[in-house]
């Protein structure tokens, strides 16, 4: 009798196994709104010179996704592949090297680096990473400290940090354009809150200084013949605004290829259009998948 339950239970598992299949987690779409396998992306993504992964910071889907692009970019590119990250200070960057050149043991990166709260889950892999296979990985982003400077009191409190310091920001003065979309509708968004006048004034060129200091980290890391992937989250790359207006304006014979994320109740096709020209490639994923943090 025990032997007839199993061999009826066998074909229920295989059609509950089969209806799972019917709920995607993610889909990638090309900027036309057509579907993408993801191995096609893969080889288009290769040829390019700096690769962007725009992540919705909580999604576990991008997330993974990030790494997978990463171990596969390893096997593209070997040794000519740089990796860089929004999610650590370029002032970390020797902390950085220590750990990736095995002379320090992650625990003490850990004590002594000011990793974001969801690094053991979502960044700590792709470092791992680089360590394994002996690449160079980039910490980008300014020092946040010199960032709430910008935000309490514009760009010119940098002119009065030390020689030392304006090493970890993008060189000075900075050649900010209020007009760009991103930083336009962010300044026009806070004008329509109430809060301290210098949070509606200066909050744009915070962000502008994060995404022209990783701009400038990116260029000075990247070298001819090497592919450089950089993951950040979505508003730094969106619409080639944000870090890649700023590389832009300085190298623009560079190609440059950039991923957005979305969330979406279906992913049978984009639901709001307008989210195709966000990037070259958008990575759809249902809504109600798990948030990392």
């Amino acid at each position: 009798m025990k032997s007839f339950f199993k061999i009826l239970l066998i074909p229920a598992v295989l059609i509950l196994l089969s209806l799972k299949s019917d709920m995607p987690a993610y889909q990638y779409f090309d900027c036309d709104g057509e579907k993408i396998s993801y191995q096609k992306m893969l080889r288009q993504l290769s040829e390019a010179d700096i690769i962007f992964f725009g992540e919705q910071h909580d999604n576990s889907i991008a997330h993974w996704m990030e790494l997978e692009l990463a171990k596969d970019l390893v096997e593209a590119k070997g040794q000519n592949l740089i990796i860089g990250a929004e999610m650590f200070e370029a002032d970390g960057q020797l902390l950085i090297d220590e750990y990736i050149g095995g002379k320090i043991m992650e625990k003490i990166f850990m004590d002594q680096a000011r990793l974001w709260p969801n690094y053991k889950t979502d960044y700590s892999p792709i470092l791992k990473l680089a360590l394994e296979n002996k690449l160079k990985f980039v910490a980008t982003n300014i020092p946040r400290r010199y960032a709430s400077l910008v935000n309490y009191d514009n760009f010119f409190a940098l002119n009065n940090l030390s020689d030392e310091a304006k090493q970890y920001i993008a060189p000075l003065p900075i050649k900010y354009d209020s007009t760009v979309a991103c930083y336009k509708s962010m300044a026009d968004m806070m004008s329509k809150m109430s809060g301290p006048k210098h949070t509606v004034t200066y909050i744009a060129e915070a962000q502008a200084i994060k995404d022209a200091t990783m701009a400038y980290f990116i260029l000075k890391n990247l070298t001819a013949g090497k592919t450089f992937y950089h993951f950040n989250g979505s508003y730094h790359s969106d619409n080639h605004e944000g870090i890649v207006w700023w590389i832009k304006q300085q190298r623009p014979d560079l190609k440059i290829m950039t991923i957005s994320t979305v969330e979406q109740d279906s992913l049978s096709s984009i639901s709001d259009k307008e989210s195709l020209k966000l990037a070259d490639f958008i990575l759809a994923v249902d809504k109600d998948i798990t948030k990392t943090h």
